[in-house]
């Protein structure tokens, strides 16, 4: 049974994809709204947006190496998962009925804690079901189930708020039910690797210096350039404060938040492919560079028809980035640091959002919308140019 596949997948990997679905769906009925919920509602200025952000994110992060490492310690998986899908599932309640913002920053850092919890083992266990020739397709996959949640979550929310006009704090109380199904289908169908015993040493002590012994140069690399790259990648936040600049109705962010989920759920699949066949970085650098375009092109626009185009090329952004990355890096850690691996990379790229959030939120407050945008096209560039000259090239044509 543990062999058999699902849709082509390995079993793990289909029900993780599924996981994150419902995980997403309720994290996305939310997220769109946040931004618009604090500034209209609670009258929040935007400096305290990208703080609370950066909080929630990068303090959350610290937990990422702590759960990974501990992860590959007891050689278990699936009980960091339930326990982290299981943390964000009940923190909705917060958010449903805050009042301040240190509300909402309870509620962001507690559901960023889940995530903190969860992440590294659940890359991991995807990195361990998946044969190393179809690991692009099966984080593309994982990412592109993700994000299919992330089309359902605005939708219903836009549904919601149609209904029942300005009722955010509904919209915040049904995200629980998927987020609960997802835990639901952790307990249920996600299996522990039994080969791991096999595989990896078992070892009566477990620490960081001998993850570091025995690290590719190319990891940690790869984590620089990433968290110089995370350094100017403020939260979305931004993007949707941008339109309703720019004109783009409240109730609409919900939609158009749908349509930038759904072509990044399109284009991660293919993407995931496509790396598996040319190269994984080659499509890394190829988002880099796109990343930069698309800031560039918020630092510019004026008009609506501008917004929505932005955000289309954000999800292909997303989907040349996100799963890629994670695929690449399980190609050079060792197995037996694997959540370990992940849950630096995550840690070092989540703690660069407090920065960049919070430079973020400090620029559009000083000098305008136009500075945080140049500000991350900037360090976008950077970041690209020196993936370039790091792995070069020649190396390039590799296709790890």
């Amino acid at each position: 049974m543990q062999n058999k596949k699902i849709l082509g997948l390995e079993r793990n990997v289909f029900f993780t994809g599924l996981v994150s679905f419902f995980m997403d769906f309720s994290s996305e009925m939310i997220y769109p709204l946040v931004p618009i919920f604090l500034s209209s509602v609670l009258g929040v200025n935007k400096s305290v947006i990208g703080l609370i952000e950066g909080i929630a994110e990068s303090t959350a992060s610290l937990l990422k190496v702590f759960s990974g490492w501990l992860s590959d310690r007891v050689g278990k998986r699936k009980i960091f998962m339930v326990a982290g899908y299981g943390i964000s599932a009940l923190s909705r309640p917060i958010i449903a009925l805050s009042t301040v913002w240190g509300h909402v920053l309870t509620f962001r850092f507690i559901d960023r804690f889940g995530k903190g919890i969860r992440g590294a083992p659940r890359d991991a266990i995807i990195a361990e079901s998946a044969p190393v020739a179809q690991l692009g397709r099966s984080f593309g996959f994982h990412r592109g189930m993700d994000t299919l949640g992330a089309v359902a979550g605005p939708a219903v929310a836009f549904i919601i708020l149609s209904l029942f006009t300005g009722n955010y704090r509904l919209v915040f109380w049904l995200s629980m039910i998927p987020g609960i199904i997802a835990v639901l289908v952790i307990v249920f169908f996600i299996r522990e690797q039994k080969s791991r015993s096999s595989e990896v040493k078992k070892r009566e002590t477990f620490a960081l210096q001998d993850f570091c012994t025995n690290l590719d140069w190319r990891f940690k690399a790869f984590v620089a350039i990433a968290t110089l790259f995370a350094i100017g990648n403020s939260s979305d936040v931004f993007l949707i404060l941008k339109a309703t600049d720019t004109g783009v109705k409240e109730t609409q962010i919900p939609i158009i938040y749908l349509c930038f989920n759904l072509v990044y759920a399109l284009t991660s699949i293919p993407a995931g492919i496509l790396s598996d066949r040319i190269g994984r970085k080659r499509i890394i650098l190829a988002g880099f560079i796109l990343f930069g375009f698309i800031y560039w092109g918020f630092a510019s626009a004026s008009e609506q028809k501008h917004i929505w185009g932005l955000f289309l090329l954000y999800g292909i952004f997303m989907g040349l980035t996100e799963g890629i990355q994670k695929a690449f890096l399980a190609t050079i850690i060792p197995a037996e640091f694997k959540a370990t691996a992940y849950g630096i990379f995550n840690t070092f790229v989540g703690l660069a959002i407090f920065p960049a959030s919070v430079i973020g939120g400090y620029l559009w407050d000083k000098f305008g919308p136009h500075a945080t945008f140049y500000y991350g096209m900037s360090t976008a560039f950077i970041s690209a140019l020196i993936f370039l000259i790091v792995f070069g090239f020649d190396k390039l044509k590799n296709k790890v």
